[in-house]
């Protein structure tokens, strides 16, 4: 090794660990806003429902553009938050998800309702108390 490139090897060296942390960051959170989102139930000053969901998953695939809606409808009022389980399976597990689609409604970080299955507009207002 030249003497005169070593700063080189060093910039080179500390560039790869950079770009690994930011790799294992990037890699550590879901795409579809898992563990991050999740954290607004227990920050939210507004009810928040949650829907557990997966992409093979019929009744999840009838429901999401009503979550989709929902959320719209809600802005400001509510919080919506669509967690794909296949995604971040370790989120699903420790919120108990055994079947999906599966709604919980929160209110100041505690689970107020849970409901299992594809059900309507009307019902996740419901859930939320709004």
């Amino acid at each position: 090794m030249n003497k005169g490139n070593f700063h080189l090897w060093i910039i080179g060296a500390v560039m790869v660990c950079i770009g690994w942390i930011v790799f294992d960051m990037n890699r550590s959170g879901s795409s579809s806003g898992g563990t991050t989102s999740i954290s607004a139930v227990r920050t939210a000053k507004v009810p928040v429902l949650v829907e557990f969901y997966a992409d093979w998953c019929g009744p999840c695939k009838a429901v999401g553009p009503l979550v989709d809606e929902l959320a719209q409808e809600l802005k400001g009022k509510a919080v919506v938050i669509r967690i794909n389980v296949d995604e971040d399976p370790k989120l699903a597990r420790e919120h108990g998800v055994s079947g999906i689609p599966v709604f919980i409604a929160y209110k100041n970080g505690r689970e107020t309702a849970r409901e299992v299955g594809g059900i309507s507009k009307e019902h996740m207002r419901r859930l939320l108390g709004l």
